[in-house]
């Protein structure tokens, strides 16, 4: 009862008012769905699962600044942990739902955002907080579009953080941003150790991350010897890639193995 209150509270209140700068006591003041980490106050979602010593970390991709991304995840999230039996936490980025700006911008703010050493370090603590918030040695990372860019190329700086990543919709190397400087992408980093196992989704109606930009990647990285699976969902656009029921299912299978 108290999900689904929370949920219809997102969805009719939407946005609560905090993308000013917020420090940490004033982020303890704001509520039990609320973390600090990074320099931010992150408002989450938690789905309760019984399963002991790990979660699943849900990022959602790019959008307009200030969307309720958390009123859409929430479901997500307890889909998530029915299905897999983990306590499963939906994260609303920085200048989404409740989640501050304080010292990161939001996803639209640029398209090499998720390639930027401050982004990834920052979402790096969010997931070292979150961790040590609910005492788990093993975090299953969700991610997609950005948000599963984003995700590898936590992997690239932090090999050992992320046990499990499942991507949806994701890029995986710099693309257009490839003559900027400073960016950081998870194909750069494949001739180093990388303990996590990759789940990489795409679907063949994705116009946006298209069929083409997972599957060279896959192809890659089993090339260079990561545990790496590949997932194709017929007819699937870009939006919602990582909530249709063959998505969920792989994820399942996976975290069961």
């Amino acid at each position: 009862m108290k999900k689904l209150m929370f949920t219809v509270i997102l969805i009719t209140f939407g946005v609560l008012n905090l993308n000013a700068n917020i420090n940490e006591k004033s982020c303890k003041n704001q509520g039990d769905d609320f973390i600090y980490a990074g320099g931010e106050c992150i408002q989450f979602y938690e789905a309760e699962g019984d399963t002991e010593g790990s979660i699943n970390i849900i990022v959602h991709g790019t959008w307009k600044k200030g969307t309720n991304t958390l009123a859409r995840y929430s479901s997500f999230a307890d889909n998530m942990a029915m299905a897999t039996d983990i306590t499963s936490i939906a994260v609303a980025l920085p200048g989404y739902s409740g989640s501050s700006m304080n010292k990161v911008k939001d996803l639209s703010h640029g398209g090499d955002t998720v390639y930027t050493k401050k982004y990834i370090q920052f979402t790096a603590s969010l997931l070292k907080a979150l961790k040590a918030k609910y005492g788990v040695e093993k975090v299953n990372y969700i991610g997609h579009s950005a948000g599963a860019t984003l995700g590898s190329n936590v992997v690239a700086l932090n090999p050992n953080l992320i046990n499990t990543i499942s991507a949806a919709g994701g890029r995986y190397d710099l693309g257009k941003q490839k003559n900027k400087d400073g960016l950081i992408s998870i194909s750069q980093f494949l001739d180093k150790p990388i303990n996590t196992k990759f789940l990489l989704i795409y679907g063949t109606a994705d116009k946006i991350s298209k069929p083409e930009v997972t599957t060279s990647f896959y192809e890659l990285a089993k090339k260079k010897g990561l545990d790496v699976k590949l997932i194709k969902v017929e007819d699937a656009p870009h939006l919602d890639l990582d909530m249709t029921d063959t998505s969920v299912e792989a994820i399942t299978e996976m975290l069961e193995e």
